[in-house]
């Protein structure tokens, strides 16, 4: 009897974008699976000041878990990864629909809405973390597939960083004001 071998073609050399978890969906998979002490240090860490040894570790793992390598970040890179676990501590991912339609169905005001969209820099950090809070008090979860590009562009000095974060705030305005068209007047 003659044994056949069946060749195999190697896999392709790149990933398949299908099978591929995005670090935002991983991050929000950890954090949701975490332990209370975990996710209460990342709810509780104040990403635009330094962070505490327990919020470090707590952030590290955080952020490992999703595929991420956080050794070789700038201090800025953490503070926006930072920012980005704090806001899923708070209130959590919904990739289904899209920021601004959240945002409205939540009840967000318009002046709100307008305020995060328009901050840069410290203001927008700061003012983030209360509309996340908003979110989580009506039980509408934000999508991260929106908000965490916008978080990881916000105040960078690249002008295609630049394009791309008004690019994202202006989506997040139409589908915010789209809704807001829908509802009855009155």
């Amino acid at each position: 009897m003659t044994a056949s071998i069946e060749l195999v073609e190697d896999a392709p050399s790149t990933p398949d974008p299908a099978k591929t978890i995005s670090p935002f969906n991983a991050l929000a998979a950890y954090i949701r699976h975490a332990g209370p002490g975990e996710s209460a240090a990342l709810a509780r860490l104040v990403p635009d000041q330094p962070l505490r040894p327990h919020e470090i570790a707590a952030l590290s793992r955080a952020l490992l878990s999703a595929g991420l390598q956080p050794e070789t970040w700038c201090p800025a890179t953490w503070r926006r990864w930072a920012l980005i676990a704090h806001g899923m501590a708070l209130a959590g991912h919904d990739g289904a629909g899209r920021l601004g339609t959240q945002f409205a169905r939540a009840g967000v005001a318009e002046s709100r809405v307008t305020k995060l969209l328009t901050a840069r820099g410290d203001a927008f950090v700061q003012l983030l973390p209360r509309i996340l809070r908003l979110l989580a008090s009506k039980n509408v979860r934000p999508n991260w597939h929106d908000l965490g590009p916008l978080v990881l562009k916000e105040s960078s000095a690249e002008h295609d960083d630049i394009e791309k974060s008004e690019e994202i705030r202006l989506r997040i305005a139409s589908a915010y004001f789209s809704e807001q068209a829908r509802k009855p007047a009155g």
